[in-house]
């Protein structure tokens, strides 16, 4: 049985907790990587994340194996939606408040829609103007308060831009994939190509961190990752993002940063300015343009 959002009742149970996980997320990743080497605590939760994924493979008896025709398009899929968008966001987080890192990193239905006319010809009408207008005022506001301040990083809002943006152009090439590959499976070899990269870069740029081991916040924060985003979310998303409708769509991804934005301030402490605020309505306003249908002309 579907109901008003198309969704199956296991998919619309799945899209709540996916928006509620993710959104609490962000503080949790701050709490590992404030002072924690980014890639090394991206690697470590991916390594404990990969397992639990394995099992849920399995328990579903799908094989692990993919034919050698497929790769390319999983490789491109990986890259896009997990490797790049990992590596990027870290870094934003890294440098940014919890809840800015999130009003920046969902941005991306803006870039998604940009994508889609300009490299898919889609034509998502008049609303797209408006939409990358309000999407552009939003982040004018927190790069305006990044150089404003002596504390600012603005590198940490270009980051969070280009992983947005990458992301964006992820959703397009999974919701085009032509290969039968089960999601699940597509999830799990992303995964172990975002290991690989992100282990790579820690071995190669944060082996003079390796000092201590992580305190019992940031295991936390890798536990979290471990079992909850990189055991199931990322799942969930692959396969949302194969048959999401946009209305559901949109509600998701604007629910979000707002999650993200209060889990900051009640988990972290963070004190978001005036800036933050109106940057979030002004990025709602532009997902709102970009994702909720029109109304149906009345005949």
């Amino acid at each position: 049985m579907t109901n008003a959002f198309g969704l199956a009742g296991r998919d619309l149970a799945m899209l709540a907790v996916l928006t509620l996980t993710w959104g609490l997320n962000w503080p949790v990743m701050k709490l590992g990587v404030q002072d924690f080497a980014p890639m090394t605590f991206r690697a470590v939760s991916m390594a404990g994340g990969l397992p639990v994924l394995w099992l849920v493979v399995r328990s579903q008896g799908l094989p692990v194996r993919v034919p050698r025709a497929y790769w390319r398009e999983i490789a491109g899929i990986a890259l896009t939606n997990m490797v790049i968008w990992f590596i990027l966001a870290m870094y934003g987080v890294k440098l940014l408040s919890s809840g800015r890192a999130a009003i920046l990193g969902y941005t991306m239905p803006i870039w998604a829609a940009l994508i889609g006319f300009a490299v898919f010809g889609e034509r998502p009408g008049r609303r797209l103007g408006v939409g990358i207008l309000a999407a552009a005022a939003g982040v004018g506001l927190l790069l305006a308060s990044e150089f404003g301040t002596l504390t600012g990083k603005p590198a940490g809002t270009l980051c969070m831009l280009g992983a947005a943006a990458v992301w964006g152009l992820g959703v397009h090439l999974m919701r085009r994939r032509v290969q039968p590959t089960p999601v699940l499976v597509v999830t799990f070899w992303s995964l172990v190509l975002s290991l690989v990269v992100c282990g790579l870069l820690s071995a190669l740029f944060e082996r003079d961190q390796w000092v201590r081991a992580p305190n019992a916040a940031e295991w936390g924060a890798i536990a979290y990752n471990s079992i909850v985003i990189f055991g199931f979310s990322q799942f969930m998303w692959f396969r949302l993002a194969s048959i999401l409708p946009p209305l559901a769509s949109s509600l998701s991804v604007m629910l979000i940063p707002v999650i993200g934005l209060f889990s900051g301030m009640a988990m972290l402490g963070e004190r978001p300015h005036w800036q933050d605020f109106a940057a979030l309505a002004a990025i709602l306003l532009a997902i709102a343009t970009v994702l909720v249908p029109k109304a149906p002309a009345r005949g």
